[in-house]
């Protein structure tokens, strides 16, 4: 109702929605939580949907209600719906184009956080770096969201994968799910020596002539450190 941190949100019961032209009415069973989902309710997001409105931005369910011109799935089927808001409710409106049908071995909390951590990172790893079987990947913030689907994706596309976090409890987590080296920094802001150090640190761990591929979740003084230990014609 006005925008604000997590904290603002107010729980009522509002009319179910309605499904339109080209749209799915989902009965919802979970909802991934994501960091655009903060930034949309402080409106700081690129979309601002207008007041009131509920965040949640993908979801998992059962489809209740077509749309006109709806044939890619119908009443019943179990869907991942990418919804953009909305999603934290009982029922939400997605576009039946954005909805993707999943089997039953996966269950709903699994399916509901998969598209926009696994779609981020396999988009940047594939789409945009090209990652080969054989190449290194050097990934920040490596225990996020993302950062953790960047470890699984780059192991399956066959790279040597090494995770960086900032504790050591997070890197241990990246290399049971797959990162073959891993290395620990320091929390920010970084200072100009720490920024060398790391960037030192960061050459022994990927090692050969640097990194092929950086998927830097982080930013910030994290970034030059990463690009200094990058190989000849490496993708950031």
């Amino acid at each position: 109702k006005q925008y604000g941190s997590p904290e603002s949100l107010v729980l009522e019961d509002v009319p179910s929605p309605k499904p339109g032209d080209g749209q799915v009415l989902i009965s919802v069973k979970a909802a991934g939580v994501n960091f655009p989902d903060v930034l949309i309710i402080e409106n700081k997001y690129q979309f601002r949907p207008p007041l009131p409105f509920s965040p949640g931005g993908e979801v998992a369910g059962i489809v209740k209600e077509l749309g006109a011109g709806v044939s890619n799935v119908k009443v019943g089927d179990r869907v991942i719906g990418s919804t953009g808001w909305g999603g934290f409710a009982e029922e939400a409106v997605a576009p039946a184009a954005r909805c993707i049908p999943f089997p039953s071995n996966i269950d709903f909390v699994q399916a509901s956080a998969f598209v926009m951590t696994y779609g981020t990172s396999h988009h940047a790893l594939k789409d945009r770096a090209h990652l080969k079987a054989g190449e290194s990947l050097l990934v920040l913030g490596a225990a996020g969201g993302v950062g953790l689907a960047a470890v699984e994706i780059g192991k399956i596309m066959g790279a040597r994968v090494i995770a960086a976090a900032s504790s050591q409890d997070k890197v241990d987590l990246c290399i049971e799910h797959g990162a073959d080296a891993g290395i620990v920094y320091p929390e920010g802001p970084l200072d100009r020596d720490a920024q060398k150090r790391l960037s030192e640190e960061l050459k022994k761990v990927v090692g050969g002539d640097g990194a092929n591929v950086i998927y830097d979740g982080v930013g910030g003084t994290y970034a030059e450190p990463a690009l200094r230990a990058i190989a000849w014609e490496g993708r950031y």
